[in-house]
């Protein structure tokens, strides 16, 4: 795509960006995001396709905007309390863009997902494997991604569907740390000593190792994997 059509489709993206905000993807249509854009429909058919082709492009954005976010978030050295900020920073954001957030989680599609999606949960997977070397994790990182990102979604789009006079920010820090505390050792890594604890951080390691340093063959990686993982059992 030439700079002239890339210009050309980020202000669309803008535009319609700023009607779903304001009036509900409902008002969303190839026909007014054309006219508020101030070009012809046929010219955004061929830079979207149709109206679920500008949707899909305005999932992708808003989780661009997302992401952003979550890449300038710095660590702060504690594992746990960084789990709890970025709950946190993931359902202000709903809360401040209710419409990104329902074209971004609340598809009518089930199994369609934008791409950008999977770079948020990978973005998580990899903060959680982290957290599993530094002996924090009490259940695999790729189980602890899936529960997190399911409560944390859950909660957000519970309190997106409320009133805001019946939004009560105790519901999110209530189930924030009732999951942290469930998946998480709980003491510092250093003084933990659970066997739990110990495989999910070798386990861990493994991942992040380059398999050409490792000592062992692709199938005895595996299946100490394997044992590492029956005994976080």
């Amino acid at each position: 795509m030439d700079d002239a059509k890339t210009r050309t489709r980020q202000q669309v993206l803008e535009v319609a960006a700023g009607i779903l905000e304001r009036e509900g993807a409902q008002a969303v249509s190839t026909r007014s995001v054309a006219a508020a854009a101030g070009i012809r429909a046929a010219s955004l058919y061929q830079l979207f396709g149709d109206k679920d082709g500008l949707l899909a492009a305005l999932a992708i954005h808003a989780f661009d905007i997302y992401l952003a976010g979550k890449h300038n978030l710095a660590h702060t050295g504690d594992p746990v309390e960084d789990m709890r900020r970025g709950w946190d920073i993931h359902v202000d954001f709903g809360l401040r863009h209710p419409a990104f957030y329902l074209l971004m989680y609340g598809t009518d599609r089930p199994g369609r997902r934008p791409p950008a999606a999977e770079e948020a949960k990978d973005l998580l997977l990899k903060f959680l494997d982290r957290a599993a070397a530094a002996g924090c994790l009490r259940v695999p990182s790729a189980l602890a991604a899936r529960l997190f990102l399911a409560a944390v979604t859950g909660i957000t789009l519970s309190l997106i569907g409320a009133p805001a006079e019946d939004r009560d920010p105790e519901i999110s820090a209530r189930m924030r740390d009732t999951l942290i505390d469930s998946l998480t050792t709980g003491g510092s890594p250093a003084t933990d000593s659970s066997l739990a604890s110990r495989a999910l951080a070798l386990d861990a390691a493994l991942t992040a190792a380059d398999g050409a340093t490792l000592p062992l063959r692709p199938p005895e990686t595996a299946l100490l994997r394997d044992w590492l993982h029956q005994l976080a059992r």
